[in-house]
């Protein structure tokens, strides 16, 4: 598809006509379909829902903190989320009611998955859609840091005239190592590459390189050699502190770090004593270990009033573009398992994609992966003489999904049939 002279509102409006072309038939009523979206999510993302029926849709503009989110969340089908909602157990245990949850960012660690899997909620994000957003952030943020403009622009503010070249470099020429070469490292690959830039990467599992990008086999030898270093990584155990005393020692002299990944891959303290020292030249950090629920909240950081350092608050995906484009994008996967059972791009349920079936009902069964389910339920139909037009069955480690489309005429006491399967995690009527 050529998406050539066409702008975000152009594919919004051909994504909600495909949506309200087809013919919607669900068991529940839309308008007692409740949908709640936190942390102010794209407007995209509401009309979305609005335009095809859903009436009882809430907005919040902040997070919700777990007490107040659970007396929210009661008679909650569909919820919306960014990066600083919580999702627990606790949470999900008191979600009786809840479908699926869209986290409109690019990670699900906020949401507790073994828990919406052990409760059958399908998770949903969009990993994609603000990685150009925070490539071109990184690399501003690069040219700014390596031309020591952040403390020019200070002292000019202060009436101090700074013209000075002295530690001011051009790009060019030098080497930026991307440390997690995912979707956003690419991107910033193929950025910096086009700046006349050398890209090594370094990645726990294998990548193919874009461009003349060339790999690292350990993390060491990517920063003695890197003149800028950029983190792309997740938030799990093994990148806690991956930057700390130790590695930021391998650094070349006057390296810069930019952390726009997840604010525990970054020892903070260690980062402060290299940037007073003169080990490090400069830093730019976007996300923290703690951050403030809301905007107008006190935000307090140890790298605050260093030199040419660049703070921000947690936006290498805020851009207006990135924004719409995650609305849409999460909207769509809701809207496919929530009235077709399509559970592409799922972390907690099998991800499962499906045909229409006209003339029948369709089942969604999600279950324990246990042997001996699925014959129990083909067995349990057949026994009652309920006719299958359709089955399509996924699994993972641990959880099964399997969606029927059962003959119309016969099947009224299906539903009641699968929820006494041994092991059903979920059941629930589509169509």
């Amino acid at each position: 598809m050529c998406f050539l002279k066409t702008s975000n509102k152009d594919i919004f409006v051909q994504n909600t006509n495909i949506i309200m072309a087809e013919k919607k038939k669900t068991s529940y009523p839309k308008e007692k379909i409740n949908i709640l979206f936190l942390e102010n999510i794209s407007n995209a993302a509401v009309e979305q829902f609005t335009k095809s029926g859903y009436t009882s849709v809430k907005k919040i503009t902040g997070a919700l903190n777990e007490a107040d989110l659970i007396k929210e969340i009661k008679n909650v089908h569909i919820l919306g989320i960014r990066s600083k909602t919580q999702i627990s157990s606790t949470v999900l245990a008191a979600a009786t009611k809840l479908q699926a949850i869209g986290c409109f960012c690019i990670g699900v660690n906020q949401v507790n998955i073994n828990a919406a899997s052990e409760n059958g909620i399908a998770v949903f994000n969009a990993p994609y859609s603000n990685t150009r957003s925070v490539a071109e952030l990184v690399i501003g943020a690069s040219i700014l840091l390596i031309r020591k403009i952040v403390d020019k622009n200070i002292a000019a503010h202060q009436g101090k005239w700074m013209k000075d070249a002295a530690g001011s470099h051009e790009l060019r020429g030098k080497t930026l190592g991307i440390i997690g070469y995912g979707n956003i490292g690419s991107q910033v690959s193929v950025l910096a590459e086009g700046l006349g830039m050398k890209v090594i990467f370094y990645d726990t599992e294998t990548k193919l390189p874009l461009g003349n990008a060339s790999d690292s086999k350990t993390l060491k030898e990517l920063l003695q050699k890197s003149d800028i270093v950029t983190l792309h990584v997740p938030e799990i155990k093994s990148t806690e502190n991956l930057i700390n005393k130790q590695t930021l020692s391998y650094c070349k002299k006057g390296a810069i770090i930019i952390n726009y990944a997840r604010g525990t891959v970054v020892d903070l303290v260690a980062l402060r004593k290299a940037i007073l020292s003169g080990d490090i030249g400069g830093a730019a950090i976007d996300v923290f270990p703690l951050e403030p629920e809301k905007n107008g909240d006190m935000f307090e950081s140890i790298l605050q009033n260093l030199p040419n350092v660049i703070l921000t608050p947690h936006i290498g995906g805020s851009t207006q573009e990135a924004q719409s484009n995650i609305g849409i994008d999460v909207s769509i996967k809701l809207f496919n398992y929530l009235e077709k059972g399509i559970s592409t791009g799922s972390h907690s349920i099998p991800a499962l994609a499906l045909p229409p079936q006209e003339g029948a009902h369709r089942i969604l069964h999600i279950h324990n992966n246990v042997p001996g389910v699925l014959s129990s339920i083909n067995t349990l139909l057949s026994k009652n003489k309920i006719n299958i037009l359709g089955q399509y069955l996924k699994t993972n480690e641990n959880i099964g999904y399997v969606v029927l489309d059962l003959d119309k005429s016969i099947s009224k006491n299906a539903l009641e049939l699968l929820k006494g399967v041994k092991g059903t995690r979920k059941v629930r009527m589509l169509y």
